[in-house]
């Protein structure tokens, strides 16, 4: 069967025009509406979104100077700067059609038309029209990549027994559309078990696109997931794309999503239910067709006891729940993940070939990484950078629970730790004053000072 393309509103005052139009397109475009009367053109252009405007030149009896026409014009393009709009015209008021195409019509059709070039012409602008709005989402979508391309991003890594329960429900629910909520505490992966479901769903060749509410002000979430249009508040000087219409035909990750405000909840919701979007300022419909992830290290359960959260926006979030586990539950994990950044960071910072000792090893499976996988990536880069040796101790990680930040004689007192560190930061650099100055973060001055008052050397 062939797929209609294009809604359609024909502008013409003349009954018979419109009834040539509608047959001549029936069976060619998706819908077709009509109006006799230009004056209603501001509330339905407000109100639906078209691939193509039919306008006709002129509307009085007896008038063919092509004014109303041309007046008609900037009102559409006013209302929809990408608006396609083709003239209709009487054979003898070329120059008029274009004026018309230089005040920004796309193409003219002269009365009496031929049928066949009649319906090429509408197509054809339809499939521009399509193109020009499918160019308009990829731009912004790709504004939106790039705000997000610095963010860290690694394969997902581990073989625990936690990891496993992970990747067999990943496996379970990719190839459905269900809505998953990811929980965990920050720094576990959230966003990587996004884009791992994503990457193996059907819509792996569209976006991913992540939205993280709790970097945003609550003055800004709005705008920023429905888009709005040009007026709707001081500063928008034009129409904008919202991630919610920009991340359609793919996936939504919406991280820490116990941080939206109960006014965006509502609003959520609805979407969820309607799958469609109004732009702030608008009440123009605009259907969208997202996947939707959303994560959060919050107890969303009481939230909901404290009336911060929505019960019913939950259920609807919350079809498939995962729990992203902690470093800690992760046992041998934290070895594999040990490697790989520090090999990451080795080549990177032109390291060469570097080893963890086993004594570090074993310091590492039973530090608590309160930070979860991102405190173990920094970790790793900072015991790199100061690396001087290929093999890697348990001093060079700096662990707060490792000898060089323990307690001294059980005491917890400043000058205590104080001394203990700078020692220790002695130890490891053989005396050399300018590297321990330079790792301690202190000038020389201050670390003479120092080693005066604790007698250090």
């Amino acid at each position: 069967m062939k797929t209609k393309a294009g809604k359609i509103l024909v502008v013409d005052d003349s009954d018979s025009v419109l009834r040539t139009v509608n047959q001549l397109l029936k069976y060619e475009c998706e819908s077709i509406k009509t109006l006799k009367n230009p004056n209603q053109l501001n509330s339905v252009l407000t109100q639906e979104t078209f691939d193509l405007i039919l306008l006709d030149m002129n509307f009085k009896a007896g008038v063919n100077t092509g004014n109303e026409g041309l007046f008609w014009l900037d009102e559409i393009l006013k209302i929809d700067k990408n608006a396609i709009v083709i003239m209709i015209t009487a054979y003898g008021d070329i120059d008029i059609a274009v004026r018309a195409i230089k005040k920004g019509a796309t193409d003219f059709i002269t009365k009496p038309w031929d049928a066949e070039k009649f319906i090429t012409t509408v197509l054809n602008a339809v499939k521009l029209s399509i193109s020009k709005r499918k160019n308009e989402i990829l731009e912004v979508r790709q504004e939106h990549l790039n705000q997000d391309i610095n963010k860290p991003f690694e394969n997902f890594i581990g073989s625990s027994e936690k990891m496993k329960e992970v990747f067999l429900i990943i496996e379970k629910v990719s190839k459905t559309d269900a809505n998953i909520l990811i929980l965990g505490e920050n720094g576990t992966g959230k966003e990587l078990i996004a884009r791992e479901i994503h990457k193996r769903s059907d819509r792996a060749k569209e976006i991913f696109m992540t939205v993280d509410i709790a970097s945003m002000s609550e003055s800004i979430i709005e705008s920023e997931l429905f888009g709005y249009v040009k007026g709707a508040f001081t500063d928008a000087n034009e129409d904008r794309i919202g991630r919610l219409e920009s991340a359609t035909g793919g996936t939504l990750f919406l991280d820490e999503i116990g941080n939206l405000p109960l006014s965006i909840q509502a609003k959520l919701l609805t979407v969820l239910q309607n799958r469609k979007i109004y732009r702030v300022g608008s009440s123009k419909e605009i259907p969208i067709d997202i996947r939707l992830i959303c994560a959060t290290n919050n107890n969303i359960e009481k939230l909901i006891e404290q009336g911060q959260f929505r019960e019913d926006l939950f259920y609807r979030i919350n079809t498939i729940q995962i729990k992203s586990p902690s470093l800690k539950e992760r046992g041998t994990d934290i070895i594999e993940l040990a490697r790989f950044y520090l090999n990451k960071f080795a080549e990177k910072y032109n390291k060469g070939k570097l080893e963890i000792s086993k004594e570090a090893q074993n310091e590492l499976v039973n530090y608590p990484w309160k930070g979860n996988v991102r405190e173990l990536m920094h970790t790793m880069e900072k015991a790199v950078i100061l690396s001087d040796k290929p093999e890697l101790e348990v001093v060079d990680f700096y662990l707060k629970m490792t000898p060089l930040y323990k307690e001294v004689n059980n005491s917890f007192k400043l000058e205590d730790v104080e001394k203990e560190t700078i020692q220790k930061v002695l130890e490891k650099h053989k005396g050399n004053l300018t590297k321990v100055a330079k790792e301690l973060d202190i000038s020389r001055t201050t670390l003479y000072l120092k080693l005066k008052k604790y007698d250090l050397q």
